[in-house]
């Protein structure tokens, strides 16, 4: 786990240095500040998702994949108990946050979705190596400085998402290495960049999305390559 701890401290440091920076802003450089971030935020999403294509994924998958995870999404509606959980940190926190919600998905979105999230926890977990969580880190840190600046402090509660996330696959990795094989990360990959590239709309206020709900749909492409894919091949050999 000292990769992950690693990787959550930094955060929780970088989201602190974060707010001091924030608090020497002035309104119009905040502003400023949200449209860059949204700006790269969009272009992380872009890049991730081309990416995974470029190296064979499958677009009908993903496709499917956020139909059905949107629509359990909205049923269970991830959205609003998250905005929920914003409420009660701010009515803990204070300051006159009032967008910790969208600073706390944001950050924990671009934390915890992506290949050195997944690849990172597993060499932690199986082999003890924390060489790639150790740069994650370094990455993150930077991104969290940033993201604390425009988005307030519900960026440092990312720091919790990133532990469970990352803790949770280094504790079970042994169980885990034969479900996340090289296509449902990948395909997962791509889900998060579509996401990650939502979140940049909303940044921009282009459009609102729930991208919240969406989330679901992360857990498709596991339950297609383990189940599915099999029984197709099954029925067809």
């Amino acid at each position: 786990m000292l990769g992950t701890y690693v990787n959550a401290g930094v955060i929780l440091l970088g989201s602190i240095i974060g707010i001091l920076v924030k608090n020497g802003l002035k309104d119009r450089y905040k502003w400023i500040v949200m449209h860059g971030v949204g700006l790269s935020v969009m272009f992380i999403g872009i890049a991730t998702t081309l990416n995974g294509m470029m190296n064979g994924g499958e677009p009908i998958l993903f496709i499917i994949s956020l139909v059905l995870g949107g629509i359990f999404g909205e049923w269970v509606n991830i959205e609003k108990r998250l905005e929920q959980l914003g409420l009660f940190l701010q009515s803990k926190v204070g300051n006159g946050e009032h967008n910790i919600a969208q600073g706390f998905v944001t950050a924990s979105l671009l934390f915890c979705v992506g290949t050195m999230a997944i690849l990172g926890s597993l060499e932690s977990g199986l082999r003890g190596n924390h060489d790639m969580l150790y740069a994650k880190s370094v990455l993150d840190g930077v991104t969290s400085i940033i993201l604390t600046s425009s988005l307030g402090i519900g960026v440092i509660f990312s720091s919790v998402s990133v532990l469970l996330y990352q803790g949770a696959i280094v504790i079970f990795a042994s169980r885990l290495e034969p479900v996340l094989t090289g296509e449902v990360i990948r395909e997962i990959s791509i889900i998060g960049g579509i996401l990650i590239f939502s979140l940049g709309l909303s940044l921009l206020e282009i459009k609102k999305v729930k991208t919240a709900n969406l989330l679901p749909a992360i857990l498709i492409p596991p339950i297609y390559f383990m189940l599915i894919l099999p029984l197709i091949e099954m029925l067809f050999a």
